[in-house]
């Protein structure tokens, strides 16, 4: 069965975004680690970030701006416009050069981001396969728009959204930024809408989450859609150690010096320490800055930060001139971090790959979340999950006051020993789902067996 594994060969194109990125590539080790041959497409701007171990290939492509990448885009649907016509081409001739060299490609598996890769494959008669890198949950409110369940919310600011199957009641706060204020994120909206559109002419649409997580999700909607879950796509090393020295992504796009972060947090009592960090996309305002600041500094709790741009900010002196309560650093691999004993909690921004990251390492959250689907993740985490709480905003901002008493609560509050109690099953059924015979991994056994299937 090896042997016949290794004629399928599958092509993964990744969008360029950290988030995007780390979940795909984790796919195409997965496979890699079953014996299918896996070649990994990225942006000649992102591609010198890719390092992985030499059983993946890694071939470029483009997006059109190959010198500095989105950031070199006049707007978004600039961007996203010249990638389909740049990366079309590109894509077209990397699979005509995998097809010239004797390993051509039997399908290729794309991010969301790139719905033009379906266009690709079945210009050549090859199979492609979605990867959803939201949760099913927040993909499946998209979907019932596109089915005609679901109206947009354009006006509506304090009422709930209709009941929707397998989902929890959700307020306007609870939904997708692109729902709640869906004329000021059009473009994005518009993009998301026409991807879920095609979601059924793929052959296989993947999910970056385990059915156990979205159980009553999965049971509501099965059969009537096509959403296959195969994740947590976390490095093996923190889940079931299958994948030999996969104990990183094997990308990023920041420069970090985890050996600080790890010396710092070595000098801290068991489960101590608070962990800061919004992702690699999210700003917070001057104001809010200021907030976390001062509720840091009040809680008299150790934390370590990242706060990227905002490190050398003087305000940051406020809370410790000495660096020894304190450490702000401006990257750090996260996955090391959550799994250090001292952290004892995770303030988030609820982005999907660091709540799949908080769940697999069962640290428990204070959710701080911002926009796009964020506000749904805080929602399920802290009442779905119940993992941990989600802190209260004040015309958008989290206080000082408020940040503080979600620390307490999550740290040594009445509900701490629940929280902490919950995420350790999150944990272990992380690390079931991707295990031998596990949810996830006999899906992902499944779609090798149909790739291997004679026509």
């Amino acid at each position: 069965m090896q042997n016949q594994r290794s004629h399928a060969h599958v092509l993964v194109v990744t969008y360029p975004a950290q988030g995007h990125i780390n979940p795909l590539i984790q796919f195409a080790k997965r496979l890699t680690s079953k014996g299918v041959k896996t070649t990994v497409a990225a942006t000649l701007y992102t591609v010198k970030s890719i390092n992985v171990n030499s059983t993946i290939a890694i071939e470029p492509i483009s997006d059109g701006f190959d010198e500095g990448g989105f950031n070199q885009a006049p707007s978004l649907q600039a961007y996203l416009e010249s990638f389909k016509a740049a990366g079309s081409k590109t894509l077209t001739e990397l699979i005509m050069k995998l097809y010239n060299s004797g390993t051509p490609v039997c399908c290729v598996a794309y991010d969301l981001m790139l719905p033009w890769a379906l266009d690709v494959a079945k210009d050549f008669g090859i199979s492609a396969a979605m990867m959803l890198t939201n949760s099913a949950s927040v993909c499946s409110l998209y979907w019932h728009i596109n089915q005609g369940g679901l109206n947009l919310l354009a006006k509506q600011e304090t009422l709930a959204a209709p009941p929707m199957p397998g989902l929890p009641s959700l307020d306007v706060s609870d939904l997708p930024s692109f729902l709640a204020q869906p004329t000021s994120q059009s473009a994005y909206l518009a993009m998301i809408l026409d991807v879920i559109g095609i979601i059924e002419e793929n052959d296989w649409v993947f999910c970056n989450s385990f059915e156990e997580l979205e159980s009553e999700l999965v049971e509501a909607l099965m059969a009537k859609w096509p959403v296959v879950m195969i994740g947590p796509m976390v490095p093996s090393f923190y889940l079931d150690s299958r994948i030999e020295g996969d104990t990183s992504y094997g990308a990023s796009l920041w420069n970090y010096d985890n050996d600080q972060c790890l010396k710092w947090l070595d000098s801290k009592p068991l489960k101590s320490v608070v962990y800061v960090s919004f992702g690699s996309m999210a700003s917070i305002s001057t104001e809010q800055f200021q907030e976390i600041v001062w509720g840091l500094k009040a809680s008299n709790m150790p934390f370590l930060w990242v706060a990227k741009e905002l490190k050398d900010n003087p305000l940051l002196e406020l809370i410790d001139s000495t660096g020894e309560r304190g450490l702000v650093v401006k990257w750090c691999n996260q996955l090391e971090v959550l799994a250090h004993q001292a952290v004892g909690c995770f303030v988030t921004h609820c982005g999907w790959n660091s709540t799949l990251e908080g769940l697999s390492l069962g640290v428990p959250m204070v959710c701080v979340p911002q926009r796009s689907d964020q506000p749904t993740n805080a929602k399920f985490l802290a009442h779905v999950w119940k993992v941990g709480v989600r802190a209260k905003q004040d015309r958008g901002i989290v206080t000082r006051e408020e940040l503080g008493n979600c620390l307490r609560e999550v740290m040594i509050g009445e509900r701490s020993g629940e929280i902490k109690s919950n995420a350790l099953k999150w944990k272990e059924l992380a690390k079931r789902a991707v295990s031998v015979g596990g949810s996830s991994d006999k899906n992902i056994d499944e779609f090798i067996a149909k790739l291997l299937k004679p026509d």
